[in-house]
């Protein structure tokens, strides 16, 4: 398993990914299935929140986000109009229970910082839905020493542009970062980038 003193000393920036890289983004979603169900229940009577939160947590399990409305919705009749309340559960969801990073992945950055190295956080994910997972996790003080790339703003991952911007902007060489990714999206970017790459499993 990697350690921080496993990376070169000359590295003086490292790039992260947001889901399933600080974070299990299961964490977020299931909590976004569980609200829904909630709010389901409370609006229709049936199905009960527990046997709709259930459904969701078996289909995600299998077959991950992708559609899973529609699953829903005809494993239990639930009406087209909810969709945009399922939707915007994920933009604007508070959720129950605070989302927590993977402790080796804290331990990490906590060495970064306490080594004087920058930490930058460049995500894919839709902006509006990606602040609101980073308002909610739990960052243990981290926060204040990581700048937030959202890169649908510039040029989407694997695509170079948001990377060079941050290079010139902090007076950074190709040489001096590594991403750390969880995708073959975030491998593609550390090649197109032309950096070094770290899959986060290698440390969990």
């Amino acid at each position: 398993m990697l350690e921080y003193k496993d990376f070169d000393p000359g590295k003086k920036a490292f790039v992260f990914e947001l889901d399933n890289v600080i974070y299990p983004e299961k964490d977020y979603l299931l909590q976004v299935y569980y609200l829904f169900s909630n709010f389901i229940e409370f609006t229709e009577g049936v199905p009960s929140s527990a046997e709709l939160t259930s459904f969701f947590k078996t289909a995600y399990e299998h077959h991950g986000a992708v559609e899973i409305f529609d699953k829903a919705k005809e494993a239990f009749n639930i009406d087209e109009k909810y969709r945009l309340n399922f939707d915007r559960l994920h933009y604007s969801a508070i959720l129950p229970l605070k989302l927590l990073m993977y402790k080796e992945v804290l331990k990490l950055m906590q060495e970064i910082i306490v080594d004087r190295k920058q930490l930058f956080l460049i995500t894919n994910g839709k902006p509006e839905i990606q602040l609101n997972k980073i308002r909610q996790l739990e960052w243990n003080g981290l926060e204040k020493y990581l700048r937030v790339f959202y890169a649908e703003e510039i040029k989407l991952k694997p695509e170079p542009d948001v990377l060079t911007y941050i290079l010139k902007d902090n007076n950074l060489v190709r040489k001096e970062v590594v991403i750390i990714g969880a995708t073959q999206t975030d491998e593609d970017f550390a090649a197109s980038c032309g950096v070094d790459y770290v899959n986060v499993d290698d440390f969990l």
